[in-house]
């Protein structure tokens, strides 16, 4: 196993990470951005009042994008795992 291909792993690794917190990270920034726009029309600054429409909304969104989510970090998986037999380990 050569540096290069080590390096090349851990670049894919955190390439997929970002690629499958996506959906949940940009559903809780609307989310986020829609209730600080309403809370500074109405001038009702409730810090709770952000919280739990973001939970419930990234909750769904994992729910929603969740076979997708699952399928990208097989298909990870097994590309690493097929990958392993034909390097030599040191």
């Amino acid at each position: 196993m050569t540096m290069e291909f080590v390096v090349h792993i851990i670049r894919q690794a955190l390439i997929l990470i970002l690629i499958a917190s996506a959906p949940a990270l940009i559903v809780g920034l609307i989310v986020g951005v829609v209730i600080s726009i309403f809370q500074a029309i109405s001038q009702i600054h409730e810090v709770t009042l952000t919280f739990i429409p973001k939970i419930v909304a990234i909750f769904i969104a994992l729910v929603v994008f969740a076979p997708w989510i699952i399928r990208i970090l097989v298909s990870f998986a097994s590309a690493i795992l097929g990958n392993l037999s034909g390097n030599v380990w040191m």
